[in-house]
């Protein structure tokens, strides 16, 4: 129960992340000073948090979703294969989020 009201929050907070991508891509067809404001913005502190923040409410949704078409198909709805449903969509959400943020630092992207 308490992961699907997490999923409909994880989808609220996309909308507002959306405008964060929506101002990154207009700022990189404005020009150099409207992108360096915002590269300024998501390198500090309180930025990084909100795009991982953003980051994960992107892929818990996913992985929650993927979890409510299991259930749509019609199976996963044992008391057993639920709970590994609800713990599977949970850990593989936080796995990839830090996953995904520790290649694009080895890469070079969380210069």
């Amino acid at each position: 129960m308490a992961l699907s009201i997490v999923h409909r929050a994880t989808g609220i907070a996309l909308y507002f992340g959306t405008l964060l991508l929506a101002w990154w891509l207009i700022s990189a067809a404005s020009g150099p000073t409207a992108y360096a404001n915002v590269q300024a913005f998501t390198s500090s502190f309180l930025g990084r948090l909100i795009v991982f923040g953003y980051t994960w409410a992107l892929l818990h949704h996913l992985f929650s979703g993927l979890r409510h078409l299991v259930w749509d198909l019609g199976y996963g709805f044992k008391a057993s294969e639920r709970e590994a449903l609800t713990w599977g969509a949970l850990i593989a959400g936080i796995a990839a989020t830090v996953l995904l943020w520790v290649v694009a630092y080895a890469i070079g992207g969380g210069r």
